[in-house]
């Protein structure tokens, strides 16, 4: 079946069709979310295992090497690095690129399971988690407070303003920079220590488990069963105080009789400085998924909320990564424009028809808005790879469009009605307009599968300009000859040659004619490209 000889006849179907394409693609791109960079999955997989105290000599032998030795016989393993502090062993595991992400989380976690009998019992359980490379902060602010200290502004940030704004759609971490944090320090006595026969050692182990929340297993009543769990919890200093401790004869005592408790503030690890002064600050990084533009507004507006119920708090940006996105996208779609504004001058100027100009022209928006359809079902963002990928495909969407009008011009001047000349052209080039389209979609595509960091990243960019390119195979087949069957003028007279094709011809014959020069000119012009 001919679809464009169905067009011209059928008009109304191919006109809905399109009407329909463009507002689902216009919903598609209201959908869609503004990124810098599109989000990229690495099959990098951390394993980190806490034994506070210990150092790193213990660790390598007791913890790393047998995480190591568990991890490597994980299949599609590239690299291993580990790094050892004091009382702490990050192991990343790198996996080859095809490896699916959650397949090599969910074996890294089953490799460390399988050994963990093997680690020491006072090990905290391994965390085992993937790398999140989106995970950098887009927005930085201080915080400062007329009516809170340094330690009361730090617990603040840490409990009320991190919740609030963890609640914040597109939001993935809010973690805190600078200030202190609040620690309970118990100065033991020697002396009484000693007087009642006790060590610190065990004052310690039952200090640990003063704070202690667990499972505590499962008791019988009548037909059922009921859960217990086992809480023991101090809520200040003072009843910390009180606490009874026993020793090993029997003997019991409070813990303030041989300790002096203080709630102060733990030793700074860390320092943020704004302008030469000590601040409290924090962090906002986006949530895989999630614009950079969408979670800036959003947070803005928890702010300025958080301002209204805490009238003495000072907030401060102090970097914004979120306006340089905006930027980006801004000058990416006044790209995108002024390349369409040049492809239609372009048309205009070889043309010469109002009429045709604007046939043509209409390829332009018709193929774009139905590539953010395919955009949108395949979780695209409109970030800087997909939007130069339609910018760079622009003045290709309007040629399929061009060589129909041009044709169905010619048969015009043949003297044939606009309906028929539309007819005629259109079954005579289809053949060469479909192959022409596919040339290209065989050009872009391959980007979308191609190996490593660089085909995960030019995925959307291969994808992106294959759909907009395919849009426009379709408009050229279904939509340029019917509206050229019913807008374009009938005339008899010849097309009128501009005015630089006599010189393009005397070229082309000179070429016919000295086919050996012509040739090697040619291969000469090639040799050079390759020596520069």
């Amino acid at each position: 079946m001919n679809l464009s000889t169905w067009s011209i006849r059928s008009p109304i179907p191919s006109i809905l069709l399109f009407l329909v394409l463009s507002i689902a693609g216009l919903y598609s791109f209201h959908l869609m979310k503004v990124q810098s960079f599109p989000d990229m999955d690495v099959p990098t997989v951390s394993v980190s295992a806490s034994l506070p105290g210990a150092t790193p000599p213990q660790l390598e032998t007791d913890v790393a090497r047998k995480l190591e030795d568990s991890i490597a016989s994980v299949q599609g393993l590239k690299n291993l690095r580990t790094t050892i502090q004091d009382g702490l062993v990050v192991v990343m595991a790198e996996f080859r690129l095809e490896k699916p992400v959650q397949e090599a989380v969910d074996e890294v976690r089953s490799a460390v399971q399988g050994i963990r009998a093997e680690l020491p019992t006072d090990l905290r359980d391994p965390i085992v988690r993937k790398l999140n490379i989106v995970g950098k902060p887009i927005l930085a602010y201080s915080v400062s407070s007329s009516k809170m200290d340094e330690g009361e502004l730090s617990w603040f940030v840490d409990n009320t303003l991190s919740r609030r704004l963890r609640g914040v759609n597109g939001v993935g971490s809010v973690s805190r920079v600078g200030g202190v944090n609040r620690e309970i320090l118990v100065e033991l006595d020697p002396v009484k220590l000693e007087a009642i026969g006790a060590t610190a050692a065990e004052v310690s182990q039952q200090l640990r488990d003063v704070q202690t929340d667990s499972a505590g297993g499962q008791a019988d009543l009548g037909q059922g069963k009921q859960p217990l769990r086992l809480v023991a919890r101090v809520k200040n200093v003072d009843e910390l105080a009180e606490v009874e401790l026993s020793l090993p004869g029997g003997k019991r005592f409070r813990l303030g009789d041989v300790a002096t408790l203080k709630d102060t503030i733990a030793e700074r690890s860390s320092l943020a400085l704004l302008n030469g002064n000590e601040v409290v600050g924090f962090e906002i990084a986006r949530a895989k998924g999630a614009g950079e533009v969408e979670v800036g507004d959003r947070v803005a507006q928890a702010l300025v909320q958080l301002r209204t119920e805490w009238p003495d708090l000072q907030i401060t940006q102090v970097f914004d990564f979120v306006q340089p996105a905006k930027e980006e996208f801004d000058a990416s779609m006044h790209m995108l424009y002024e390349g369409a504004l040049l492809a239609i001058l372009v048309v205009f100027l070889f043309l010469r028809d109002i009429r045709a100009t604007l046939i043509s022209a209409a390829a332009l928006p018709l193929s774009i808005l139905p590539a953010f359809i395919g955009m949108e079902l395949m979780d695209f963002s409109l970030s800087a790879v997909t939007l130069l990928a339609l910018s760079l495909v622009i003045g290709i969407l309007v040629d399929d469009a061009i060589v129909e009008v041009e044709n169905i011009e010619r048969h015009i001047s043949m003297g044939k009605t606009p309906f028929q000349a539309a007819m005629d052209a259109a079954s005579e080039i289809g053949l060469a307009v479909v192959a022409t389209t596919f040339a290209l979609i065989a050009v872009f595509l391959p980007t979308a599968f191609m190996s490593g960091i660089a085909g995960r990243f030019f995925s959307q960019f291969g994808w992106t300009a294959a759909l907009a390119v395919f849009a426009s195979l379709v408009v050229a087949r279904l939509l340029t000859p019917m509206m050229a069957a019913y807008l374009m003028k009938p005339h008899a007279r010849p097309q009128r040659e501009p005015f630089w094709m006599a010189a393009y011809l005397r070229a082309c014959n000179w070429t016919l004619r000295h086919r050996w020069i012509t040739l090697a000119l040619a291969g000469g012009f090639f040799v050079g490209s390759l020596m520069l």
